[in-house]
């Protein structure tokens, strides 16, 4: 007698088809854009009328970021230099340190709380040439169980008399993952990332952004410490290994003037392991005077489950998780950032004073706390002290 063969969910089946023909499509149109760069740049280079794009502004920053929910909590510091050569070319460097201790519900339920130590360094480099601007960028992140490197190019153009600007991005990242005195444990993932996106001003006072982000994932995407369950009992996790996304976002924002300013987004996210996700943000910052600036906001997020989630499977399938970033939740977000211009010397520098906060309430609709059978559900808090110093 032959065994059953476990069930396959029909989009994961494409999913790897899926992501090969969006990482071929998009890959020959980056190739055939190159191309066109390639010969407009001297007819770019040869006229002099076009409009200079501004780099970034030489800035310093210094931030302290805590977070605290779930179960988790993150800290550390976070430094970023900036410093531009020749007006043309601006360099930056951001090192960023995440001191960890994770306790969360995952953890506590499968395994035994730990403590670690991320450390992420951010290498970039903007080129400006009439009205293109240009940015390589290269960073690194590494913990004791997770290491990510990535490389990214994007480029900006004004047209239109510099009432629309068009950008075109693309970042590839590799990871490894390893796992905590599994020394025979070692997988990786590749993950390639396109960004596609236009700025218009609308009026003097107003602006709209329409941006595109296409995401190709393939290796393993799961986590070697979760598991899932079935019928009660513990079983590994088990991810397809190529996943593709897409996401929207629609913005605008406007100066009502005396100080005061509005801001609205919309985001919907959708994928092939049946994900779906959509963001609404509405903000308003009003100055009190040259030195204040309040910035206040909302944010409301509901999700859709993936194919293959489930709390408790009935069955065994081929791909089955637990994941609860993989399952059915709604988050509420307010939050408000106070900005102090502390000293000022115009046409020289500027040093501010900045303090931001969030809470974050997660309600989960089908994953449950297996301790007491209860949907799970926790707050979140998130702070950051920094001060930024131009020059």
């Amino acid at each position: 007698m032959c065994a059953k063969a476990p069930a396959v969910p029909p989009r994961c089946k494409g999913a790897a088809v899926a992501a090969t023909d969006l990482h071929r499509a998009l890959a020959a149109f980056l190739r055939r854009l190159g191309h066109a760069l390639a010969a407009l740049l001297p007819g770019l280079l040869a006229t002099g009328a076009a409009k200079a794009v501004d780099l970034p502004e030489n800035k310093a920053e210094a931030l302290l970021h805590v977070y605290d929910g779930g179960g988790v909590t993150a800290t550390g510091p976070a430094v970023l230099v900036r410093k531009n050569i020749a007006d043309k070319v601006s360099l930056s460097a951001t090192l960023y340190v995440d001191i960890v201790s994770n306790a969360s519900i995952d953890v506590v339920t499968t395994a035994s709380p730990f403590r670690e130590t991320r450390n992420a360094l951010d290498l970039g480099l903007d080129y400006v040439v009439r009205d293109t601007a240009i940015k390589f960028g290269l960073s690194s992140s590494r913990e004791p169980d997770y290491n990510v490197s990535a490389f990214s190019l994007d480029a900006s153009q004004e047209v239109f008399g510099g009432m629309t600007t068009v950008s075109l991005g693309f970042t590839r990242a590799a990871d490894k993952v390893l796992k905590h005195n599994a020394p025979e444990f070692s997988d990786a993932a590749r993950h390639w990332h396109y960004r596609l996106g236009a700025t218009q001003i609308i009026s003097p006072t107003w602006l709209a952004s329409l941006n595109f982000e296409a995401i190709s994932d393939s290796g393993y995407l799961g986590s070697p410490y979760r598991v899932a369950r079935v019928f009660g009992a513990a079983v590994p996790e088990r991810n397809p290994r190529t996943r593709t996304s897409r996401a929207l976002k629609l913005r605008t924002s406007g100066h009502l003037g005396a100080g005061r300013a509005v801001h609205a987004e919309a985001r919907y996210f959708w994928d092939t392991w049946d994900v779906r996700a959509t963001t609404a943000e509405a903000g308003y910052s009003r100055a009190f005077g040259p030195a204040w600036l309040a910035d206040g906001f909302l944010r409301l997020h509901h999700q859709s489950k993936a194919l293959f989630y489930s709390d408790n499977a009935s069955a065994e399938t081929l791909y089955l998780s637990r994941n609860r970033q993989l399952s059915s939740f709604n988050t509420v977000g307010v939050g408000g950032k106070l900005s102090h211009s502390w000293r000022k010397v115009p046409g020289q520098y500027e040093v501010k004073l900045n303090g931001a906060y969030e809470f974050v309430h997660f309600k989960y609709r089908d994953f449950t706390d297996i301790r007491s059978g209860q949907l799970y559900s926790f707050n979140a808090h998130v702070l950051q002290l920094f001060v930024s110093a131009t020059y």
